[in-house]
């Protein structure tokens, strides 16, 4: 017997997969007695746009309350669209191996100056500060000589091509289908290969050639889904965990030494490759919601669902490409935060082999510091880091700390932060 799946992947620095309630906890099964085989093929057209302030730390006036205040500097927009293709085969009974593969048409990054800051009062522009610490010239505070912006405002980045590869297993412990008893549970593991060309983040991408989008980074995600068909309603929940894993090649900060604070520490002692390069963050996510059946016919095999869920997604501190590294030019330590939104999507089914769904889903991500490197270790044991060693650069300096902008004062936050994702997907059945 012919039947459908509408698969949607897609993840937000380790979103949980995005589907209908039903197809949360179905999976393609073969070898039942009217149903020797499945196989499932999904093309899902994905637009992820985002938007968010980006503040800086400074310090409070002469005069004013002591401490720290953020200031407004630049707004950050991503833009991400991509094409999903995704292959479920019925292995056994309720037991699916599944392939996918995105190809990201479009993945920019730019920036804008926020209202009430220009290039005459921009800290990113009106940069005295190397990023060792010392100072661009004695007279730049006074007169600007030999000012060194961070980067370009306006600009815009550009990447794309091949993304990573998915491969996945997944197993129905209970299906309701069988046992109406019973809820749909299923249990699964999906496993994101570093198969995407390394992304570069020095490279200078604001021409007409395009960056890699690859991380090289092993992503293995588990998760866990219960759904029970009551009605006109279907209710459901997930919850996932990704662990991230450093795969071959990675990048590190060391291979571009100029926007460090202490390069001559790259690949000495403790920084090692593995140390300064890439940490991607563990994620873990949760969603409910309900799928809402408005219209079936089952003599025509014609169905009309509403989907209405929340999702929450925990995204942990690591250093990695966040909103800032299209601009500063490298990876950056990033604190964690939390995500939460909804989703609306609609699926319409016009027969057992064919169906269609599209979906909108908002999200708003919490303050999170963007250039929060740790500024070393204490090697010695006498309690703290040691900037200098009897004169000389101290090895307890972490490579990566950039005096520009992980210093507390002036480092970079996120503020503000929205995005709104729009998914088009049809779903053929053998």
């Amino acid at each position: 017997m012919l039947r459908l799946r509408a698969i949607l992947a897609a993840l937000m620095l380790g979103a949980p997969l995005a589907a209908s309630a039903a197809e949360i906890t179905r999976v393609a099964s073969s070898l039942d007695e009217d149903d020797p085989f499945d196989l499932f093929i999904d093309v899902n057209f994905e637009r992820t746009q985002g938007r968010e302030k980006i503040t800086r730390e400074q310090l409070a006036p002469a005069g004013a309350e002591a401490g720290r205040t953020d200031v407004g500097e630049v707004w950050h927009k991503s833009t991400d669209s991509r094409l999903n293709l995704r292959l479920a085969i019925g292995l056994y009974k309720d037991l699916e191996l599944s392939f996918g593969l995105p190809l990201i048409l479009q993945q920019n990054d730019s920036y804008d100056f926020v209202s009430g800051t220009t290039p005459a009062n921009s800290t990113i522009v009106r940069n005295c500060v190397n990023p060792d610490g010392t100072v661009t010239d004695p007279d730049c505070a006074s007169t600007g000589t030999g000012e060194k912006g961070l980067f370009t405002v306006p600009s815009t980045s550009k990447r794309g091509g091949l993304g990573n590869m998915h491969f996945g297993m997944a197993y129905a412990f209970f299906n309701q289908q069988r046992d109406d008893t019973k809820p749909t549970w299923v249990v699964g593991i999906d496993y994101e290969a570093p198969t995407a060309k390394l992304r570069d983040p020095s490279e200078d991408n604001t021409g007409d050639e395009r960056g890699n989008v690859g991380d090289r980074v092993h992503k293995y995600t588990f998760y866990t889904a219960l759904s029970r068909k009551m009605g006109v309603a279907e209710p459901y929940f997930k919850v996932s965990y990704t662990l991230p894993v450093q795969g071959p090649g990675i990048y590190s900060n060391c291979f571009n030494r100029d926007q460090l604070g202490r390069p001559e520490n790259c690949f000495q002692g403790p920084w090692t490759r593995k140390e300064t390069g890439i940490q991607a963050p563990q994620t873990g996510g949760f969603l409910f919601g309900t799928e809402f059946n408005a219209f079936n016919d089952k003599n025509k095999n014609q169905k009309f669902t509403i989907d209405l869920r929340a999702i929450a997604n925990y995204v942990g501190e690591g250093r990695y490409y966040n909103e800032l590294s299209a601009g500063l030019g490298k990876l950056l330590a990033t604190q964690d935060y939390l995500q939460v939104g909804g989703q609306l999507g609609a699926v319409a089914s016009a027969g057992e082999a064919f169906t269609l769904r599209a979906s909108g889903t908002f999200f708003y991500n919490t303050e999170h510091t963007l250039t929060n490197e740790s500024i070393g270790k204490d090697l010695d044991g006498n309690g703290g880091v040691d900037l200098n060693d009897v004169g000389q650069p101290s090895p307890e300096v972490n490579p990566n700390f950039d005096f520009r902008t992980d210093l507390v004062s002036r480092r970079f936050r996120a503020t503000e932060a929205k995005t709104f994702r729009l998914e088009l997907s049809a779903s053929f059945a053998f």
